[in-house]
């Protein structure tokens, strides 16, 4: 099996998360969503697999690049 890192692609915060550890995901499912400048900025899976890992918790602030789950396939 191999993991996969899901990054922030913007600097924000987490303003929901809407999955959890263990959930088998689809392509293009949305694992979080960011807010960044009052946009709402959706996390999604490239590809399916299996939610290993949430690294963060709602609220939190997040930076550019910065690992937010990891998916393992």
């Amino acid at each position: 099996m191999s993991r996969h890192e899901l990054k922030s692609e913007v600097t924000g915060s987490i303003w929901k998360i809407e999955t959890t550890s263990g959930q088998k995901l689809d392509k293009e499912h949305t694992v979080m969503i960011i807010e960044s400048m009052k946009m709402e900025i959706p996390l999604v899976a490239e590809e399916g697999g299996t939610l290993v890992e949430i690294c963060v918790n709602e609220g939190d602030a997040v930076n550019e690049g910065q690992v937010l789950a990891i998916i393992e396939r």
